[in-house]
């Protein structure tokens, strides 16, 4: 009875030695590493043709989300403590890196403590100047002109223009003005003489997704060739857009838009267009009364039918030029964000940048 009970004994106590100095398995190892293999990258980025993009090439091995809130100022908008939480314990924040975000810089500070990846997807683009309209034209050179050509105080003229602006648009003007830089000071960031809307021009948003491609890669080197094989699709839909952009607006009789904000100098320069533009680079960059006078007048010189309004940026200003010049609204989405309807609707970068085709269509027709 003894012997069969010290027998008993043993065998459990090898049994648990045994367990304890074993190894993990093959199939234990296996197992693991497939788990880290499919384990998505969460990822954080700025404006909406960043993420859409990152979504496009990092395919199953990636969840992508925006920072920005529907219809965002992309100019203006800052995080609250929730989002840079979110930030700090994703794999990678992507931003644009051209200046356009003005809390990203600091955020990126921030997250250096952080396991975080901070890719700029602007990185090594060539950024054109500012384009400047005859809406954003020098105030200082217009007066010293102005005088230089004795119009500043004609007799007649002058007084006639000075009475007709107090009792029409001066008030409206002053109105909105002051409205609409309220906190303008407080928001607006300076992005120098570069546009930083290159995600507009389809050649300059594959330069983009090029970037977005390189570090995904570095951040998931075993999904290279899912990576390559999505950004080399991508590539090709993006050249066929440039393509449809070229026909349509080189085939149009007018080249000038009126739009709310100056976001489409890159279209200026690779298509031809001319944009007159109410707002500056940023929509807190107001014009003063006289250029919203030459606007109003620039506008009826090119007869122009239509103002083109972006559904995350509202101006007051614009709806003075609008009644202004008697016409009509049109709508373009920048990209910055997208709306609440845009999400519902599942839109991506190709079925925003088609309607604004369409838009172009219209407004270039007459």
């Amino acid at each position: 009875m003894k012997k069969a009970f010290l027998i008993t004994f043993l065998l459990i106590i090898g049994s648990v030695l045994a367990g304890c100095n074993s190894e993990p398995s093959q199939t234990d190892t296996k197992q693991s590493s497939d788990s880290q293999s499919s384990e998505k990258l969460k990822i954080y980025t700025t404006i909406f043709p960043i993420q859409d993009f990152t979504k496009k090439i990092g395919g199953e091995h990636v969840e992508v989300e925006s920072i920005y809130p529907p219809n965002a100022d992309a100019h203006t908008f800052d995080p609250s403590t929730k989002d840079m939480v979110k930030l700090a314990e994703s794999d990678a924040f992507i931003y644009s890196g051209v200046g356009l975000e003005g809390f990203a810089d600091k955020a990126s500070e921030t997250l250096k403590g952080e396991d975080v990846s901070i890719v700029k997807a602007g990185e090594g683009v060539e950024l054109s100047e500012a384009t400047h309209d005859h809406a954003q034209e020098g105030e200082a050179h217009a007066d010293d002109h102005a005088h230089e050509e004795g119009e500043a105080h004609e007799e007649g003229d002058t007084h006639a223009d000075d009475h007709t602006h107090e009792e029409g648009d001066a008030h409206a003007y002053d109105h909105a003005h002051k409205e609409g830089n309220a906190h303008a000071d407080d928001h607006a960031h300076n992005h120098g003489d570069k546009d930083p809307h290159i995600w507009l021009d389809p050649m300059l948003s594959i330069e983009i997704a090029e970037n977005i491609k390189e570090a995904l890669i570095e951040l998931k080197p075993e999904a290279k060739e899912d990576f390559e094989k999505s950004f080399t699709q991508l590539k090709k839909e993006l050249e066929t857009l440039d393509a449809e952009y070229h026909k349509v607006i080189e085939e149009s009789p007018k080249k000038e838009i009126l739009v709310s904000h100056a976001a489409y100098g890159y279209w200026e320069e690779s298509y031809g267009l001319e944009q007159i533009s109410v707002l500056g680079l940023s929509p807190t960059q107001e014009p003063s009364q006289k250029q919203l006078q030459k606007i109003i007048e620039t506008a009826k010189e090119h007869d122009i039918k239509y103002v083109i309004f972006e559904s995350n940026v509202s101006s007051k200003i614009s709806d003075i030029v609008r009644n202004e010049i008697g016409a009509e609204d049109l709508t373009l989405s920048n990209l910055e964000s997208i709306s609440e309807d845009d999400l519902k609707n599942k839109e991506d970068y190709f079925s925003l940048m088609n309607k604004n085709l369409e838009t172009l269509k219209k407004a270039l027709s007459k």
